[in-house]
């Protein structure tokens, strides 16, 4: 299930906005301002929108439309591919306006301008795996999306934040078998091990947590250790009989050289 259109939830915060009571009519100029940004916006020129928000951010922070234009700014950011100020943005807003209607959106356009840092749209670009490059943007977002779901379970947001968080899950995960694997390399098992159960106990529903036990079983036989390895073996055998590094219920060693084990003995 996707997420309400932004530009739908914009023109209802807009119009709630509209409805509020004001005590005062709004600065002329700051209404001015502000159709303008709305007229840019619609109009998809993002970079004049975020000049017009900018200043009216700046020129009116205490005006009529001073919360509108600071939520519609966060969007502004995410259309020109600013994540940084994106994400500047939604946590000034979160901070300033903790309990505003629209704080959800806030909180949804934050984790959404990290992912999009994160991935930096290689997803159409098979050959390469976004797992083995720098997560920092992407673990950002998962702590994004998670405060999003927790917090407001029945935002309109929070079906797409879930999804989103399946996959950020995954991925993480995966980076740290690629750093456990790399461990095993260099002869680090105990380091490999610790990479191993670290995906288990935190990513316990990532698909990645088989593989993980397979990191385990390989570094212990790395350390000799192939008692405990044979523990770790049974479960791998028990939750994953399919996986790569088992020939039938035999673990095949890829990086350790060891013997192949089996729970025969």
């Amino acid at each position: 299930m996707r997420a309400t259109p932004l530009a739908a939830l914009l023109l209802s915060a807009a119009l709630l906005t509209g409805c509020a009571s004001n005590e005062a009519a709004p600065d002329l100029q700051e209404q001015e301002l502000y159709q303008k940004a709305q007229t840019s916006l619609d109009a998809g020129r993002y970079n004049s929108a975020v000049t017009q928000l900018e200043a009216l951010d700046t020129r009116f922070p205490f005006g009529s439309y001073a919360e509108q234009a600071q939520l519609e700014l966060i969007y502004a950011y995410y259309k020109v591919d600013n994540w940084e100020a994106a994400r500047a943005a939604a946590s000034r807003f979160i901070r300033l306006h903790p309990d505003h209607p629209q704080v959800d959106y806030a909180y949804y356009l934050r984790g959404l301008a990290a992912y999009q840092a994160g991935r930096f749209s290689l997803e159409s670009l098979s050959m390469i795996d976004i797992s083995k490059r720098d997560l920092g943007a992407s673990r950002d977002a998962y702590v994004d999306f998670g405060e999003l779901v927790r917090r407001y379970p029945d935002s309109a947001y929070a079906p797409d934040a879930r999804q989103r968080i399946i996959y950020l899950r995954n991925v993480i995960a995966r980076n740290e078998l690629q750093v456990a694997d790399f461990y095993l390399r260099k002869g680090a098992y105990v380091a490999a091990i610790e990479r191993g159960r670290w995906v288990i106990e935190h990513y316990p529903q990532s698909t990645a947590t088989r593989d993980a036990l397979a990191v385990m079983v390989e570094g212990y036989l790395g350390m000799d250790m192939r008692d405990r390895a044979r523990e770790v073996l049974a479960t791998l055998i028990e939750n994953d009989p399919d996986n790569p590094s088992l020939d039938g219920r035999t673990f095949e060693p890829a990086h350790v050289d060891a013997e192949p084990l089996s729970l025969a003995g």
